[in-house]
């Protein structure tokens, strides 16, 4: 199995031991299921289907933008674009609800008197979380693969420019982070533009959550980028761009 391959393997079987646990702490010790724990399992593995079907879509999508080319001069390449921008918008909306799973280390789940052991949750929570966490680099991965092939062709090395895509990505999802956990606003909430900028300003406006924002924005993005920087060099080190 090529280590691409096993890669991807051992985050679905992170996400799925993440399922297994959170149904069976219900079924062993006869508690009610923590439905929102399962939600937000299937919202942070959305986010890397859709960077997988927007990845082949491009790529079962030339053909035909190379037609549409050779009838009106520059059109295809316009296609091209305007399917980038929209895919990447999508994906990026969801892209803090994988994250996000950092923030479900907090126990809220967990009542004061509970039959359920401590060493269980915190077996079951650290592999919620870490399900998420393989969700957020896998398909930023995909993703910035996708950026260097149509905007920035790698000679060898990672091209800077899709670290710097990379870094931004990171940091937009720990904002998100911080509007979903603090504020309790989710990605379909971007419809309303104006309600969103008016609740995060007058959350900002508090004593204080400035700061706030501005520590947990950067705990949290930095956690990651250590986390995927590494990951990402060994897998390019793994396939190389000769495969690109």
């Amino acid at each position: 199995m090529s280590p691409l391959a096993l890669g991807v393997l051992s985050v679905v079987l992170l996400n799925l031991y993440a399922i297994v646990l959170v149904v069976l702490r219900s079924r062993v010790y006869g508690v009610p299921l923590y439905r929102p724990m399962l939600v937000n399992i299937a919202l942070s593995a959305l986010q890397v289907l859709l960077a997988i079907v927007f990845g082949l879509g491009l790529i079962v999508l030339t053909p035909v933008f190379g037609a549409i080319t050779e009838r009106v001069s520059g059109a295809g390449s316009v296609f091209v674009w305007v399917y980038l921008l929209v895919a990447t918008a999508v994906w990026l909306l969801l892209f803090p609800n994988s994250v996000y799973l950092i923030t479900e280390l907090n126990f809220s789940h967990r009542a004061e008197v509970t039959p359920v052991p401590l060493w269980y949750d915190i077996v079951q929570t650290l592999a919620l979380t870490l399900s998420g966490i393989a969700n957020a680099i896998l398909s930023l991965a995909v993703v910035q693969l996708v950026y260097i092939v149509m905007v920035d062709p790698p000679t060898g090395a990672i091209p800077t420019g899709s670290w710097v895509f990379a870094g931004i990505v990171i940091v937009l999802g720990a904002v998100g982070v911080y509007l979903g956990r603090y504020l309790r606003l989710n990605s379909w909430d971007v419809r309303h533009p104006a309600s969103l900028v008016q609740k995060l300003r007058t959350h900002l406006r508090q004593r204080g959550k400035a700061l706030e924002a501005f520590g947990f924005v950067l705990t949290h993005a930095l956690l990651i980028a250590l986390l995927y920087v590494p990951l990402f060099t060994l897998a390019w080190s793994t396939i190389g761009a000769d495969a690109l």
